[in-house]
This record gives structure tokens, C-alpha cells and sequence, in this order.
């Protein structure tokens, strides 16, 4: 028997400070609700992933920076992985904890999309998953050379057209759970 699951990635208040000028928060953390609420109704896992910037003393475990925006809606029975690097599987119990719920296809949404979102895309991909990102589901702040609604428009551009073609960009309005 496959599965999906839901990836939330990242949303924690740190990557979200007034000077990051990160795009559509309030529309994002909507969707992601949305989709997570779906996922929960159709007993699908929903995973929350965490940054851990202990080496870098930043997002530290237990900081009000740390901590997921208050907005992002979580029930006792999400799963929650801590990383310590952009890819979400790197280190991590991600696929161990994929395999024992039989999970085959993975939803992924969060922040920052250049950063963490596409180092866990390709890594999904590496590992054989389908994988549906969620094309208004992710976020990024502006960059030196890029405004955020730039640059999340250029990954999604890029994820619809990777090869091999095990993957989707939709918005969440189109997502099937």
C-alpha cells in the first residue's frame, strides 16, 4: 500500500522577520492550512520539518525563532523532524519515518523555496518519490539580485520542467488528496 504525505518545511518565525520581506506569508500559511487539514481528513501523515541552526547559532531549538509561526495549524499527531540542513533528508529519520507510513508521493510546501525547498525536491526526486510541490505553497524573501515573487516563480519554472518527470508543480486548489 502507497501513500502521500504532506511536507511543511521551514515556516518558523525566524525566516520571517519584517526585514526578510518574505511574499505572501499570510496567503502561503492559508494554503499550507488548507492542504494540511485535507491530508489530516484523509489520514494522510503530515510532516513538520524544523530547522536546527545550532552550528550557525541561528534558528536554535526552544527560541521564539525557532518555533513555527504562530498561524501554522499542527495537531498532536503531526510528525516532527528536525534538520540541520537545507535538504530535509540529509541526517535526518525523513525517509525512515516515509517508509514506515508507506509513503510513496510527497506534497512539499514551505520556505525558503531556493534554499531548503529545492535541495528537498531534488533530493525527493533522487530517491524515487513522486513529488507534488505545491506552485503557491512555498515562499522566499527578496534576494540582492531578485524580488521573492522572482524567485518563486523561477523554481517553480524549473521543477515543472525537470526531468525525470516524476514531478508536479500545481497549485493547491488543484491538489487531489
Amino acid at each position: 500500500m502507497s501513500t502521500k504525505a504532506l511536507l511543511i518545511i521551514d515556516m518558523q518565525n525566524e525566516s520571517f522577520s519584517p526585514e526578510a520581506n518574505v511574499y505572501d506569508t499570510d496567503g502561503v500559511v492559508e494554503r499550507i492550512n488548507a492542504l494540511s487539514d485535507r491530508c489530516r481528513k484523509a489520514g494522510y501523515p503530515v510532516i513538520i520539518i524544523q530547522h536546527d541552526g545550532t552550528l550557525q547559532n541561528e534558528y536554535l531549538p526552544g527560541t521564539d525563532g525557532w518555533k513555527l509561526l504562530p498561524q501554522i495549524t499542527t495537531t498532536g499527531n503531526d510528525i516532527l523532524i528536525s534538520k540541520t540542513a537545507n535538504d530535509s533528508f540529509y541526517q535526518t529519520n525523513l525517509s525512515a519515518v516515509l517508509h514506515q507510513h508507506h509513503v510513496s508521493e510527497l506534497i512539499l510546501t514551505g520556505s525558503a523555496t531556493d534554499f531548503c525547498m529545492d535541495a528537498t525536491v531534488h533530493s525527493a526526486l533522487s530517491k524515487n518519490y513522486k513529488v507534488t510541490v505545491v506552485q503557491d505553497g512555498h515562499t522566499a524573501g527578496d534576494r540582492p539580485h531578485l524580488k521573492a515573487q522572482q524567485v518563486i516563480n523561477h523554481y517553480n519554472w524549473i521543477w515543472s520542467n525537470l526531468t525525470p518527470t516524476n514531478i508536479s508543480v500545481k497549485p493547491a486548489s488543484e491538489i487531489i488528496i
